[in-house]
């Protein structure tokens, strides 16, 4: 199994929650976040003073499937996440070893 963590644009999520459902990806955990990469913020002016806002709001979405849809998963993500402008996010896979669901003891693959 692996793990998958996108960090995205804010207004592709609804986007890419329906590329995922269109795979049936039955979970995912999404939260706000903010941070930058190359894109490095920028300056705004808020009552006349000019500051710099240098952590962009972004969205991390994480899921954990199995090896085999993997690729098919991550492709999905890029494609409807990708804006072809700095800032789109990146993708991040790492391995799980075990995953329970906690109501019915259910463990791994069975698990997600």
């Amino acid at each position: 199994m692996k793990k998958i963590e996108a960090i995205i644009k804010p207004f592709k999520l609804e986007e890419v929650k329906d590329a995922l459902a269109g795979l049936e990806i039955t979970g995912m955990t999404v939260n706000e976040v903010k941070g930058y990469g190359r894109q490095q913020g920028h300056s705004e002016l808020y009552r006349g003073a000019e500051y710099v806002v240098d952590f962009l709001p972004k969205i991390r979405i994480e899921i954990v499937v199995a090896d085999e849809i993997v690729d098919t998963v991550i492709s999905t993500i890029v494609d409807a996440a990708k804006t072809g402008k700095i800032g789109d996010g990146k993708i991040f896979v790492t391995n799980v070893e075990k995953v329970i669901r906690i109501r019915t003891g259910e463990e791994n693959e069975d698990a997600i």
